[in-house]
């Protein structure tokens, strides 16, 4: 991860390069003003002002930069990312005005997921001057998060299993004071019967947990964060193929966007007494993997008949949102990479969002509208719920048929949110792809920015602090 806190400085009048943002439709008037030489320096490079093209223009023994932008006037996260990837590597600054949102992307753009080997195109940093130096502490926090999750994602199963989640979890208490317990082995047959069922089959290396967070002001509103931590995804006896699985190690994905939330949550000082829960598995195969036909008692006391192995995610969330609910929580947020008819309905870009009130979903939509993270909103439909009906036990884990899966998948969660419990539930790609300016190939936060500002409108912060290194 580029770890470089000093990609967004404040602007103090230091030497830097100037970047002019234009459009298309204002090029030409922007263009008339240049020297020749400058204008001939453009058209060689084909620059019209199209968006996310980057042109370099000369000006005497030094140079600056343009980019094309949707509207000058109304910057967005990404519209110069695109220049945070190619420029040279140096400190910049508008010619006219402020980035504004564009600050996000600025630093996302420059993300490289280094674990493994170093980035043969490494230029280094690219940093971009602001005179609004009250902005560089949350941008840069959130920006921080974004790329967490991508580097959590993109790590693979062998080095990003459940005793990792519970380390990533471990270090994020001991930045911000919070107190942390882990659950495993018999306790958590006990205490979480389908975290354990599910993770059961794994090496001990990899043996299941339920991990647990605590922060904050116990007179504060409780906010509960769940996020599905299944580390690699085999299917279980309900094997998926092997083009299905290559990407499982992404399916932890949940985990990773919940640990991100609760370090902006701490981080930038919410009024909540948080609740961090991340049921920690591998679903393996082994001779003890738990089996189709087979009937889980949860926590809650429901029982659950297994009509597909591969439908894991909601059964440790089952127990992690039982869990969640005893606390009786004002909200409780939760992120997996949950279903694939999420991802046929809206593609890997939508996050699907279903929630209990309509008050919640539109703050939640709205927020992620206003900062470059949409979601859609599917319904919990009533009429649905019989499919989940079972003859042997209280509720199946899979539905008969194909239809509305991550709609129905929501109606399982549902039945182990408690009454009248604000509910939010986030099932996202949390990958990209496909590379785009400011978003690179590989595990993205999808859903994060969209939650995270609604957290922050609803419950505001109590102190300004600087972004704890996540």
């Amino acid at each position: 991860m580029s770890k470089s806190p000093e990609l967004i400085q404040p602007d103090r009048g230091q030497p830097a390069t100037a970047i002019h943002l234009v459009n298309k439709d204002g090029f030409d008037a922007w263009a008339a003003r240049l020297g020749h030489g400058q204008a001939a320096a453009l058209a060689g490079q084909r620059f019209d002002g199209s968006g996310y093209q980057v042109g370099i223009v000369p000006d005497g023994e030094s140079w600056f930069a343009v980019g094309g932008v949707a509207d000058p006037a109304k910057l967005s996260s990404w519209c110069m990312a695109k220049l945070a990837e190619v420029l040279p590597a140096g400190t910049y600054r508008l010619a006219d005005g402020e980035a504004g949102p564009a600050l996000f992307g600025w630093q996302t753009a420059q993300y490289r997921f280094t674990r493994y080997r170093d980035d043969p195109e490494a230029q280094g940093p690219r940093v971009l001057l602001t005179k609004d130096a009250k902005a560089i502490d949350a941008v840069t926090a959130e920006a921080r998060a974004a790329m967490k999750v991508a580097d959590l994602v993109n790590t693979p199963a062998e080095d990003m299993g459940p005793a990792a989640l519970e380390a990533e979890a471990e270090a994020l208490a001991k930045a911000h004071g919070a107190t942390i317990t882990v659950t495993r082995g018999d306790t958590l047959e006990q205490a979480y019967p389908m975290v354990h069922a599910v993770g059961r089959a794994a090496s001990r290396e990899h043996a299941p947990r339920l991990i647990h967070l605590e922060w904050g002001d116990p007179g504060h509103p409780v906010l509960a964060v769940v996020g599905k931590g299944v580390c690699f995804d085999s299917g279980g006896l309900d094997i998926k193929p092997a083009a299905g699985m290559l990407l499982m190690k992404k399916d932890m994905g949940g985990a990773a966007h919940a640990l991100a939330l609760a370090g902006l949550i701490m981080g930038r000082g919410l009024r909540v007494r948080l609740h961090l829960f991340i049921p920690a598995v591998e679903n393996a195969i082994s001779a003890n993997s738990f089996r189709p036909g087979d009937v889980l008692r949860s926590r809650q006391g429901l029982t659950v008949e297994i009509g597909n192995t591969d439908a894991e995610g909601r059964l440790i969330l089952a127990d992690a949102l039982t869990r969640a609910s005893e606390e009786t929580p004002d909200l409780v947020v939760d992120f997996a990479t949950l279903t694939g008819a999420a991802r046929v309905a809206l593609g890997p870009d939508l996050p699907a969002l279903i929630t209990r009130r309509t008050a919640t979903a539109q703050a939640i939509i709205d927020a992620g509208e206003a900062h470059d993270d949409a979601c859609w909103r599917l319904p919990l439909p009533e009429s649905y719920r019989e499919w989940l009906k079972s003859d042997v036990a209280d509720i199946n884990n899979a539905a008969p048929n194909a239809f509305a899966g991550a709609s129905v998948a929501g109606l399982f969660l549902d039945r182990f949110v408690g009454d009248g419990i604000d509910w939010a539930h986030f099932d996202t790609f949390a990958w990209r792809p496909a590379a785009k300016p400011g978003r690179p190939k590989g595990g993205a936060a999808i859903g994060l920015r969209a939650a995270w500002h609604m957290l922050q409108a609803r419950y505001g912060e109590e102190l300004a602090v600087s972004p704890a290194a996540l």
